[in-house]
């Protein structure tokens, strides 16, 4: 295995959603060449390995440290594996970097991993009192503390409106600009105590979750820039692919999966003549044939095990 990430192996849990659903869309394929663009724990590359059986090569991508540290461990028997430290988004130059413009499969898994939700100190859980930070990539600057206490009221309300269709959005804003006049928002603790003033308890006692899961949503969102890139990066990755080859794309929230449904149809019926005209005229023909009639649920057995894979949903499309 060649790495080009050095760091010490943590312990990195992490339950692979829809693992054998995803890596059977790929229809791996011995001596292909593959990327897994959300290594995380390697749950998915160690299948797509098991697979090509010692041939091919499958290149893991990830801007968290401690995953790929975790990920190179546990594959660190595979002579046909690199780990990437970076973002999927930048999919064509890390490849390109490496010499690679050709493959035949690609997957991503767009959610947060377990260990990043249950490791208190990365800040993304509402659950513990923890740092505000939010930070997929711990190399980059900006965390979720800088959002709350620097932003304008402006942009935090737009931010939970567009990145989690929050209602009580201006309020939240309201509030947090109120905390931090007083005091910085310091931790995920704070941002909760400014949720629960901005929402009358009679409404929070409403909420099918906690009240706050929205807002973090809206600014784990806003801290790694997940959402704007999305549809250039799933184009990318279609042009990456030779004849043939797939791309499996697990989604998590409904902002993110109306992306990847939208640009995988778009791709696959890209006409752009009005209805009403009998003939296409516009030249745009089919890039990609979208699989599995849209959508792939988790199974009710899978959803038993880890509740943390109810809200899923498995996209693919074939490369023409």
């Amino acid at each position: 295995m060649s790495s080009e990430h050095n760091a010490s192996p943590v312990k990195f849990s992490h339950v692979s959603v829809m693992l054998h659903e995803t890596v059977d869309m790929l229809n791996v394929r011995e001596g292909g060449v593959y990327v897994d663009g959300t290594l995380g724990g390697g749950g998915h590359s160690e299948e797509i390995l098991r697979r090509l059986n010692g041939t091919g090569h499958l290149y893991g991508i990830d801007r968290d440290n401690d995953a790929l540290a975790a990920a190179s461990a546990r594959l660190s028997g595979a002579g046909n594996f690199t780990a990437i430290k970076g973002n999927f988004h930048d999919v064509k130059a890390l490849l390109a970097e490496r010499g690679v413009t050709r493959i035949d499969g690609m997957m991503v898994d767009l959610g947060v991993s377990s260990y990043q939700l249950d490791t208190a100190e990365r800040g993304f859980s509402y659950h513990a009192d923890a740092p505000l930070d939010m930070r997929m990539d711990q190399d980059q600057p900006l965390t979720a503390a800088d959002i709350c206490n620097t932003w304008d009221k402006a942009e935090i309300t737009r931010i939970l409106r567009e990145y989690a269709e929050e209602k009580w959005a201006a309020r939240i804003a309201d509030i947090i600009i109120e905390h931090r006049a007083k005091k910085p928002l310091e931790t995920t603790g704070d941002l909760v105590a400014c949720v629960d003033a901005a929402i009358p308890k009679k409404i929070r006692m409403q909420d099918s979750g906690h009240s706050a899961r929205r807002t973090f949503q809206a600014l784990r969102i806003a801290v790694n820039d997940e959402l704007d890139p999305l549809k250039n990066a799933l184009q990318d990755m279609v042009d990456l692919l030779a004849p043939g080859g797939r791309l499996a794309v697990i989604t998590f929230h409904s902002l993110e999966d109306r992306i990847a449904k939208q640009t995988l149809r778009t791709l696959q019926n890209p006409c752009t003549c009005p209805p009403r005209i009998p003939v296409c005229i516009c030249g745009k023909t089919p890039v990609v044939k979208v699989l599995s009639g849209g959508g792939v649920k988790p199974s009710k057995e899978e959803i038993e095990v880890n509740a943390r894979s109810r809200s899923a949903m498995l996209r693919g499309c074939e490369k023409l």
